[in-house]
């Protein structure tokens, strides 16, 4: 009798282990789908988006209404904090971060080239016949296309492409001709288009973080650099250059992107919320950066640049001659369809 009751004890015992042991394992299980199907639990979390440029500069005002919407449109769940001026790192940084999943979003441009090559052909001097011409190529088949194809190379996740106003030269001298860009140290971003581009127009290019461009010209490491109106007057290169040259060599943009590690820990609606959030914070940056573009040439005339306007068809006609080259290199087709959008 004492053996019977002492084995009903210890049956007893495991079987309030087991329903335990149980428990605990569905706990550690995906949440199961909610009403409407979703899979994932949509837990709070705290997201970081990293930059190279100033507070004053379109892509924070941009980044910190991509955040306003990200939060609105999650209920709460989702909160991204930005963090300017390479606080995170430089652009090579970020990329690499998000491939390790370390940093959520990023805003990044030519410098994707290093992780999906065919990115270079966007970043070649005068592809792009103006301003026009670079929207309809990156909002419709190619910008998506290049956008998946960053995805799947590079584990990237291209949210939405953001516009810029075009690049233009800064100097300490006036530049009016081809042949005056001779010698000349000129920065460039780590883009073998960029850097072949000026090396054909003459100059000799020198890559280098952004975040070291205006020591070096302060010290005279370099003698020029290249950039839209807004990164020179947040960055304060105008304190450093004299003159503004512009040649208007490339119509170029900022892609919004985001770790695809951190995009599957979300749930399905906290994806959605960061997409239409992205689409939104769009449009909010492209109409800011136009309405900056008038403003900010005037503020950098007033604080004593001589702005220079020339004759760009020269210096086309030099940086041309290296497209053949990197469209063979990285994508004749790409380069193609670019120049048979009208």
């Amino acid at each position: 009798m004492l053996k019977k009751t002492i084995a009903i004890s210890v049956m007893i015992v495991l079987l309030f282990v087991s329903a335990v042991a149980c428990g605990k394992s569905d706990g550690n299980k995906a949440a199961a789908p909610d009403a409407s199907g979703n899979q994932g639990s949509g837990k709070a979390v705290k997201l970081r988006l990293g930059h190279i440029t100033g507070e004053s500069d379109a892509w924070h005002k941009g980044a910190l209404k991509f955040a306003e919407l990200v939060k609105e449109k999650s209920n709460g769940t989702v909160e991204v904090e930005v963090y300017p001026s390479s606080t995170l790192g430089n652009d090579r940084d970020l990329i690499e971060g998000m491939q390790l999943g370390s940093v959520d979003f990023a805003l990044v441009a030519g410098v994707l080239s290093n992780f999906y090559e065919p990115f270079s052909i966007l970043e070649l001097p005068y592809l792009f016949r103006d301003q026009d011409h670079m929207e309809k190529v990156l909002y419709g088949d190619i910008g998506t296309k290049l956008k998946a194809d960053l995805l799947t190379n590079a584990q990237v996740r291209g949210l939405d492409f953001w516009v810029r106003g075009p690049r233009e030269l800064t100097a300490n001298k006036k530049i009016e001709k081809v042949e005056d860009l001779k010698g000349l140290k000129i920065r460039v971003p780590e883009i073998p288009a960029s850097i072949a581009a000026w090396k054909a127009m003459g100059a000799s290019p020198t890559p280098m973080a952004f975040g070291e461009v205006y020591s070096s010209l302060q010290t005279g490491v370099i003698d020029a650099q290249e950039n839209p109106f807004a990164l020179i007057a947040s960055n304060k290169i105008q304190e450093v250059q004299s003159h503004l040259m512009l040649t208007n060599h490339v119509y170029g943009y900022v892609l919004l992107t985001m770790s695809d590690i951190t995009y599957q820990k979300l749930s399905p609606d906290q994806q959605k919320a960061v997409e239409e959030a992205a689409k939104e914070a769009t449009t909010f940056e492209n109409d800011l950066v136009a309405k900056q573009e008038v403003e900010l040439l005037d503020s950098l005339k007033k604080d004593g640049m001589e702005v220079v306007e020339l004759d760009t068809a020269p210096f086309m006609e030099k940086a041309k001659t290296v497209h053949g080259e990197f469209a063979q290199k990285y994508g004749q087709e790409l380069y193609d369809s670019i120049m048979n959008v009208k």
